[in-house]
C-alpha cells in the first residue's frame, strides 16, 4: 500500500498524482504508489481476479488527449481513499475548468511545478482562494 495519512476519525487516505514522466516517477519512487493496482488489471480484470481499484497516479504527456486527463482527475475525486491530489501546473492548466468546479475539501487539490515547466503564482487557483480569503488581493 502507499504511504498514507492517518487522520484523527481513524481513516487513512493516499495521495494521489498528476503529471508529466518525471514527476510521477519521483513521487512513486517516493512511496506514492498504491501497489494495489496491477497496470495489466486497470481496465479488464481477468477470469477469476478481482477487478482493482483505480491508480492513484497518471501520467500525462504532450500528446494525452484532453478528455484522458479529465478522466483521471474525476476518478481520482471520486476515489475515497484518496485525500490529497498533486497536479503540475502545465496539466491543471488544461483541466483548469475541473479544478474550478471542484468545492470539496477532501481531496485537496495541491498545483506544483515541473521539471520542464516554470510555477507561476497568478495561476495557482487554491493560492488565489487563499490570498483573496486573507484579503491580501
Amino acid at each position: 500500500m502507499a504511504n498514507s495519512v492517518r487522520y484523527r476519525n481513524g481513516e487513512q487516505r493516499i495521495v494521489g498524482i498528476i503529471g508529466d514522466e518525471a514527476t510521477v516517477t519521483g513521487f512513486l519512487l517516493a512511496g506514492v504508489g498504491d501497489n494495489r493496482v496491477m497496470p495489466n488489471q486497470r481496465e479488464n480484470p481477468g477470469e477469476g481476479q478481482q477487478s482493482k481499484r483505480p491508480p492513484n497516479y497518471y501520467v500525462g504527456t504532450p500528446s494525452t488527449p484532453l478528455s484522458e486527463i479529465e478522466k483521471a482527475f474525476t476518478t481520482m475525486c471520486r476515489q475515497k481513499d484518496i485525500g490529497i491530489i498533486i497536479i503540475c501546473q502545465h496539466i491543471a492548466n488544461d483541466i483548469r475548468h475541473l479544478l474550478e468546479e471542484h468545492n470539496s475539501v477532501i481531496p485537496g487539490i495541491l498545483e506544483i511545478p515541473s521539471k520542464g515547466q516554470k510555477y507561476d503564482a497568478e495561476k495557482d487557483f487554491v493560492l488565489e482562494k487563499i490570498t483573496r480569503a486573507l484579503g491580501i488581493r
